[in-house]
């Protein structure tokens, strides 16, 4: 979506619904990008094991949620 610093002030409820559609919005001033609203980024539901850093020694014998407690209980 596009939308001049008019349309910020007066349509703010359309660049909000396009920013829940995950839509960036391109503002304008006097025809030239100034800028670009991007939605927020929605955390994802991905699990602790998928994290690439347990991906750096595979031949673990700790399961990802067993190596992850000893990190934790070192830094204690």
């Amino acid at each position: 979506m596009k939308a001049s610093i008019v349309d910020l002030r007066y349509k703010i409820n359309d660049i909000l619904k396009a920013l829940d559609r995950n839509e960036s919005v391109t503002v304008l001033y006097h025809g030239k990008i100034k800028g670009v609203i991007k939605p927020a980024r929605e955390r994802s539901n991905s699990e602790v094991k998928d994290h690439p850093f347990f991906a750096m020694n595979k031949d673990a014998e700790q399961t990802v949620l067993a190596e992850l407690e000893n990190l934790r209980k070192s830094n204690i």
